[in-house]
């Protein structure tokens, strides 16, 4: 009888351990089932749009732009401010400068940035300037009725809620009025030193669908600024706005492009194709 029940009870054990070596073993199954393995097959296919020879491009551009100054290297609205003031009215001043630069040329922009400063551009001067003295002070900028109830409206939202300096993130920027996202992102990186994000003025916008830096034509700079951010190197977004500014300033004008002097012109869609203006001529 005690054989019988020691066998029994070696039978009951071996039966267990199977039991368990059957739960351990499917156990590993399912967690073997369950592990995701990286397909590079389908992660080629998810990369990052990107135009052919942008690298080039940039090249290109670079080294006519040392070549050939243009205006917003003298007058655009980082060299606006005056740097011996405070750092918050170095501030003021770089966004009252954008407000101004909108449908504005560099030149006209800058000679009235001048005309403020002499006048004083600082929060409690522009609040107390009636909208009659501003304006005379600020045309012929364009829109500058508009722009004189703007940088009123803005100076007195500055004096107010953030001790007559400006915002300092995007959100807030684009609150005031008369300041888009092309201003704010330019903003946050002359008057705060920090990228946000790539201001696309019509010059960006223009040149980005002639060179085909959009994987389709964008109606609006805004969703040119989109396009770009998609796919160009983040250490770029603070160059491209002003080196490309300045080469549509001089070469890839909106009306009678210098296309036949261009070192793109090889690689530029717009060129190639028959549509282009200096090529019709």
């Amino acid at each position: 009888m005690s054989m019988g029940l020691r066998g029994k009870r070696t039978l009951s054990s071996k039966i267990e351990i199977n039991k368990d070596e059957i739960s351990v073993q499917d156990t590993k199954k399912k967690r073997k089932h369950l592990t995701i393995k990286a397909d590079p097959d389908k992660n080629s296919n998810c990369s990052v749009w990107e135009p052919s020879n942008w690298q080039q491009v940039i090249d290109y551009v670079r080294t006519m732009r040392q070549d050939l100054p243009a205006p917003v290297d003298d007058m655009g609205c980082d060299q606006a401010a005056d740097r011996n003031e405070a750092p918050e009215v170095i501030r003021f001043h770089i966004l009252i400068s954008l407000m101004l630069s909108s449908q504005t040329r560099d030149e006209v922009n800058y000679a009235a940035m001048q005309r403020l400063k002499q006048h004083g551009l600082t929060v409690d001067k522009i609040l107390e300037t009636s909208d009659e003295n501003l304006g005379k002070l600020i045309y012929p900028v364009g829109f500058w009725k508009r722009k004189v109830e703007y940088i009123k409206r803005t100076t007195r939202i500055l004096k107010d809620n953030y001790n007559s300096d400006i915002p300092n993130s995007v959100k807030d920027l684009c609150q005031l009025p008369g300041v888009g996202p092309k201003m704010a992102h330019l903003c946050m990186s002359c008057a705060w030193n920090e990228v946000t994000g790539i201001g696309v003025d019509t010059h960006v916008h223009r040149i980005s669908n002639r060179l085909g830096w959009v994987k389709k034509t964008t109606k609006t700079p805004e969703d040119t600024r989109k396009e770009l951010e998609a796919w160009l190197p983040r250490d770029l977004w603070q160059e491209v706005n002003h080196m490309l500014v300045g080469f549509g300033q001089t070469i890839c004008r909106p009306i009678g492009p210098h296309c036949v002097t261009c070192l793109c012109k090889n690689i530029c869609p717009s060129f190639q194709q028959n549509s282009s203006p200096i090529k019709k001529k």
